[in-house]
């Protein structure tokens, strides 16, 4: 037998055996066959590289669909794995190329995109200048809320802060995507971007896979709520030095994060938080991330920044839409007519009790600011800042969970109030303008087209009130207590000049509705 054994033969076989077996543990692959459109396909690749994974690795993917394609980065998650996402637009097979300068890591392949369920409909957009919708065509009406920190609580928390946004209160959240340092918010986060440690040298070049994989985790549970997840990229809350990184580090976080998470439909990115109190940064600054994002994300999502002071210029064509610090929401109309944008008061003060007069409205006062702002065609988002337990400590030394910062249990009277609101502006006929017939009586009003008009009295009381309708058209009145939750029917037809007799009291609406013939 031993004539016919060729040693030198076999060693080379059993070489060749095992070096395959070696590459496929090292660079193994796992990509989806089907995903529902606008869902997220994403690619798993294990390879286990040299040096710094992060930085000296280039990953992209080409997805095409037809003569439609898109381009896309891969990101490294840790672990020896590298992930490329995507989001399909269309319906049908899709075909992809991976690229990268390590050899192993290139890949083609294709996968089947289905119809999408009940309830996705897609990213969020800007229409007919200053409405939203989703891709689908589904009118979308933002009711927000603000709870920054959220993400970088304790896992209990964090449960408990699903839980109450569960409630369908809200259908979009502003969080940061660093942590913040802040009264009522000295905690450290849970996990950091970067590998180091507090107060020392971080090491920009190595992002912690585990920070952002919380994140990511976080928005997909919002998206399964019907959450969009505004988040803000940059803030000047910061006690680490994330908000003075410089401007490689900048684009380089900026490049992951658009890698990780643009291709979750629900993504927003508010570029900073009160932008004008990071000293680090200038305007030339937000203006060149501004447009690195637009350049960046390949879904082309909704982009605003957020001021503190100084009002950024929101007629710059890479912003979608104006995200406001203003306290008078009652300046929807004129802000939409000048910018010729979709308006929203994303901070118009907090219902709260805290000793800052940005911290301590009433509820009523929240309520009455979502029904102005609203009947005067922009949107309002809201904050909650209850002191409650630790009223004998100063706001530095406090461990207080408030919503704004930490999220939690909400324990104001306004959340159910503009669930209220939310669902008659959700079950109105289509998008809602400022209507100019109604707003000669100074009263903040919207319509439909002539079919549906919503008026809002605010905190005046009248008894009676004249309506000026079309003639030619017949319409049902219900009579809406803001406050209180309640809509009675007024019995009758109205039609061309017609007098409404009122409760006289305040925080009172008309919802008019035009009768078929």
């Amino acid at each position: 037998m031993k004539k016919y054994f060729n040693w030198k033969y076999t060693s080379k076989c059993l070489f060749f055996c095992l070096l395959l077996i070696a590459n496929a543990i090292t660079s193994s692959v796992y990509a989806q066959k089907t995903v529902e459109r606008w869902n997220v396909f994403e690619l798993e690749l294990k390879c286990k590289v040299k040096g710094n994974p992060f930085q000296d690795v280039t990953l992209e993917g080409v997805f095409a669909n037809g003569s439609h394609s898109t381009k896309v980065y891969g990101f490294y998650d840790g672990n020896n794995v590298f992930r490329v996402r995507f989001m399909p637009d269309k319906q049908g097979k899709w075909t992809y190329i991976i690229k990268s300068n390590i050899r192993s890591l290139n890949k083609k392949g294709s996968f089947i995109c289905t119809a999408p369920i009940q309830g996705n409909h897609g990213r969020v957009r800007v229409v007919d200048k200053t409405h939203f919708e989703y891709d689908d065509g589904t009118p979308f009406y933002p009711f927000g809320t603000t709870c920054y920190a959220w993400l970088h609580q304790p896992k209990q928390l964090m449960y408990q802060t699903i839980k109450t946004l569960s409630e369908g209160y809200f259908n979009k959240i502003r969080m940061c995507i660093f942590p913040k340092s802040y009264d009522w918010n000295k905690n450290e986060p849970i996990y950091y971007p970067y590998r180091g440690k507090p107060l020392k040298n971080w090491d920009y070049s190595c992002f912690n896979p585990v920070f952002f994989q919380n994140i990511e985790k976080q928005i997909k549970i919002l998206d399964s709520l019907g959450i969009q997840a505004d988040l803000i990229i940059f803030h000047p809350y910061d006690r680490w030095g994330f908000s003075s990184m410089g401007r490689e580090n900048d684009e380089r976080y900026l490049k992951y994060i658009l890698a990780r998470f643009s291709a979750y439909k629900n993504v927003w990115w508010s570029l900073a938080n009160e932008y004008d109190f990071i000293k680090s940064k200038k305007k030339d600054d937000w203006k060149y991330y501004l447009s690195f994002i637009k350049k960046n994300d390949p879904y082309n999502h909704l982009r605003s920044i957020h001021y503190g002071m100084a009002m950024f210029d929101y007629k710059d064509s890479d912003i979608t839409h104006l995200s406001l610090q203003m306290q008078n929401t009652d300046e929807g109309q004129k802000l939409l007519d000048l910018y010729e944008k979709p308006v929203i008061f994303d901070e118009c003060r907090y219902e709260g009790n805290l000793p800052y007069e940005w911290g301590d409205i009433t509820a009523k006062e929240m309520v009455n600011k979502f029904w102005v702002g609203i009947c005067r065609g922009a949107f309002v988002t809201h904050g909650e800042t209850y002191l409650i337990n630790d009223l004998n400590k100063r706001p530095q030394d406090s461990d207080e969970i408030m919503w704004w910062s930490k999220g939690g249990v909400l324990h104001g009277e306004s959340p159910e109030r503009i669930k209220f609101l939310r669902k008659i502006i959700e079950s109105s006929p289509g998008q809602l303008s400022p209507c100019l017939m109604l707003t000669r009586w100074l009263y903040p009003a919207i319509s439909h087209n002539d079919d549906y008009f919503l008026l809002y009295f605010g905190n005046v009381q009248p008894v009676q009130q004249l309506i000026d309708l079309p003639s030619d058209k017949k319409y049902g009145v219900d009579i809406i207590d803001a406050w209180n939750m309640t809509i009675t029917h007024v019995t009758g037809e109205f039609s061309g000049k017609s007098l409404v007799v009122l409760p006289g009291k305040s925080m009172i609406a008309l919802r008019i509705t035009r009768i078929a013939n």
